[in-house]
């Protein structure tokens, strides 16, 4: 009888902007999705906001960045960032 192999899942990868980067190793990101209402058929910007881990504190505020799942590291940090897609202006 053969054993099944564990397949990790998928984590999830988000693209978002940077609001906020003002604690140490941790950024704020905002992540938005476009969803149709349900009754006016109309199509809608939702956003949610989501501390990503970010060891060498390089995002800065403005930044395109992408987060990806990861383990928690504190309380509401369940996020780590993978790449910093584009920088601010000025």
């Amino acid at each position: 009888m053969q054993k099944k192999s564990k397949e990790t899942p998928r984590k999830k990868v988000m693209t978002g902007v940077v609001l906020s980067d003002k604690m140490d190793k941790t950024i704020v990101v905002r992540v938005g999705r476009i969803v149709v209402h349900p009754i006016f058929k109309k199509a809608v910007r939702k956003f949610n906001k989501f501390k990503a881990h970010d060891e060498k504190n390089q995002a800065k505020t403005g930044d395109t960045v992408r987060i990806k799942e990861m383990r928690p590291t504190s309380r509401e940090k369940r996020w780590g960032l993978v790449e910093i897609m584009k920088k601010a202006e000025g």
